[in-house]
C-alpha cells in the first residue's frame, strides 16, 4: 500500500457527485465490451445513494481514488460497488476500502461481508478471493451474470 492511501475514508456528499461518477465510469467503462453492456455500477442512482449515506470515498493527491457503495443490515454489510480510478489501481486503494468496510462491519456487529461481481470480471473475483472471500452463489439478476462472494469476519479483538 502506498502512503497515498493511508488517509481517511469519508462519506460522499452531493458536491462530490460529478467526481465520484467520473471515477466509477472510468473504472467500469473498459468492461462494457466484455460483458456486452454498461456494468451495473455505471447505471446506479448516485444522488440517492449519497443522500442515504451509502457512498464512501478514498482520496489521494486531491482527487477521488476510490468509491465504495455499501449497506449495513442486521447480519451483514453488503458491498454493492467498489470502483478504483484506473490510474491508481494495483496500488492498495481497493484493499484499503475493503479493510474499511470489514472494520465497519465489525463495529456494527455484523459477522460477514457479502458482495457480487460480474461472472466475466475475473480480475475482481481473484482480488476478492485473495482477500479471503469465497464464492457462494452464481445467478442471473437484473440482466447480469453475477457471482456472489462472502467472508465471515473474525470477531473484534
Amino acid at each position: 500500500m502506498t502512503a497515498a492511501f493511508r488517509g481517511p475514508i469519508r462519506l460522499a456528499a452531493l458536491p462530490d457527485l460529478k467526481s465520484l461518477i467520473a471515477c466509477v465510469d472510468a473504472a467500469f467503462q473498459p468492461l462494457t465490451e466484455r460483458i456486452g453492456k454498461p456494468p451495473a455500477p455505471m447505471l446506479a442512482d448516485y444522488p440517492d445513494l449519497v443522500a442515504r449515506g451509502r457512498v464512501h470515498l478514498l482520496e489521494a493527491e486531491g482527487r477521488i481514488a476510490g468509491v465504495l457503495v455499501s449497506e449495513v443490515t442486521a447480519d451483514e454489510v453488503f458491498v454493492e460497488t467498489l470502483a478504483i480510478d484506473p490510474s491508481l489501481q494495483r496500488l492498495g486503494a481497493g484493499r484499503r476500502l475493503m479493510g474499511f468496510v470489514e472494520d465497519e462491519a465489525r463495529r456494527a456487529g455484523c459477522p460477514r461481508v457479502r458482495l457480487y461481481t460480474h461472472a466475466l470480471m475475473d480480475e475482481a473475483r481473484h482480488f476478492y478471493q485473495a482477500l479471503g472471500y469465497r464464492e457462494v452463489e452464481q445467478r442471473r439478476e437484473a440482466g447480469y451474470d453475477r457471482v456472489y462472494l462472502d467472508k465471515t469476519l473474525d470477531p473484534p479483538h
